[in-house]
């Protein structure tokens, strides 16, 4: 049998990548720590668990890893899987990376180097996900109970893609469309514009008619705002670091690579508000 593992495959970007696959006839095994009783293609699959991982791989000629979430160090995890992926002859890996590289975390860019480093495997580095500014993202929080943004990015812009953008990447390079476009190893993925936060929820506020207010706050706060909302204390430091360096502009990146990977441009920001404004537009949510 060969087919696609899909890790993550409950998430954000995994769940959209499955369904693509599949209505393109590729078999797929959907991997998660909580596997779908009604998915017969969906096995366990937890990162902290290395005893779950090969029944997961085994047969799959494929495979879509999505490094475990909130780790500001993936390497000790991912790296043995990837070692496992590697002797059972994987032939292609794609690994979700980042744009946006957190402070003082080496071990993300020594994972994404080892990817690189194999003939047939390929990074993708999305920008930031227009999906955060959804529920249960924080971000996303703050918008459905108070119509406001916290941020320190101040008017930094930022190349926001729509996650179901970076699962049709994906799915392009594991059905092998993305062949055509020789051994590149690395792709920068962002939606057709950068923008600042002034900008999306700007956006937010003609597509849903309430006003979205924009406020600056110092990194340590937005730093305590993730913490409470559940996130590890270090990682939560490094999105607020990552949030705060928008403002210098190094993230203010736009690329064709969607376009060049499926033959269509990415989703703008106000198509993804349009397909979301009943999300936000109901007002605020009463404390609890």
């Amino acid at each position: 049998m060969t087919g696609v593992l899909v890790t993550g495959g409950t998430g954000k970007t995994g769940r959209a990548l499955a369904a693509l696959l599949r209505g393109n006839g590729v078999p797929v095994r959907v991997a998660g720590r909580n596997p779908s009783a009604g998915d017969p293609d969906a096995v366990r699959f937890d990162w902290g668990d290395p005893a779950t991982h090969p029944a997961a791989l085994r047969g799959m000629d494929r495979v879509y890893v999505v490094p475990p979430v909130n780790a500001v160090n993936p390497l000790p995890l991912v790296g043995p899987f990837l070692d496992e992926a590697e002797r059972l002859g994987v032939r292609r890996v794609v690994l979700l990376g980042s744009a946006i590289v957190l402070p003082n975390a080496p071990g993300a860019l020594e994972l994404a180097a080892r990817v690189r480093a194999r003939p047939g495997w390929v990074v993708l580095r999305p920008s930031g996900f227009m999906q955060n500014f959804l529920r249960p993202h924080p971000l996303g929080e703050r918008i459905r109970r108070h119509g406001e943004i916290r941020t320190a990015a101040g008017v930094g812009r930022l190349g926001w893609i729509d996650t179901r953008d970076i699962a049709a990447a994906a799915s392009a390079l594991l059905i092998d469309r993305g062949a055509r476009l020789g051994d590149q190893r690395d792709y920068l993925l962002t939606g057709p514009k950068a923008l600042s936060y002034q900008d999306a929820a700007a956006i937010i506020t003609a597509r849903t008619g309430r006003p979205i207010r924009v406020l600056h706050i110092e990194a340590d706060e937005l730093a305590g705002s993730y913490r409470a909302a559940g996130m590890p204390a270090d990682f939560a430091a490094a999105l607020a670091a990552v949030d705060a360096g928008i403002s210098a502009g190094r993230d203010d990146l736009v690329s064709t690579a969607v376009l060049d990977l499926t033959g269509r441009p990415p989703r703008g920001f106000d198509e993804f508000a349009r397909d979301h404004a009943s999300e936000w537009a109901n007002g605020a949510v009463p404390e609890r």
